[in-house]
């Protein structure tokens, strides 16, 4: 299976809970999230709306981008949500 690595924001609704997450294949990851078949968090909340995403060439530099992102203020995450995606749209059919 061949890897595109990448990070991911997810949200319930615009400005509402946010998970940071990275993947090796973002489609099937954001489906399980869609269908509640990753336990914790995501599921707790209903955190379907994929609203950013960023590809990376590998996994090492996904990882690090990740933890840059959870580390960061609240504030900075939505301004990096409304940057690319400033209606909060649900990028997930967008991958298609």
């Amino acid at each position: 299976m061949e890897k595109h690595p990448a990070v991911y924001i997810l949200t319930n609704r615009r400005e509402g809970t946010l998970y940071t997450g990275v993947t090796s294949n973002l489609l099937v990851r954001i489906a399980q999230h869609r269908n509640d078949l990753v336990p914790g968090f995501t599921r707790r909340y209903k955190l379907h709306r994929l609203v950013w995403f960023e590809q990376h060439e590998s996994m090492d530099e996904a990882i690090r981008r990740e933890k840059q992102i959870k580390r960061w203020r609240r504030p900075w995450k939505i301004d990096l949500v409304e940057t690319e995606n400033p209606a909060w749209r649900d990028l997930y059919n967008d991958l298609f």
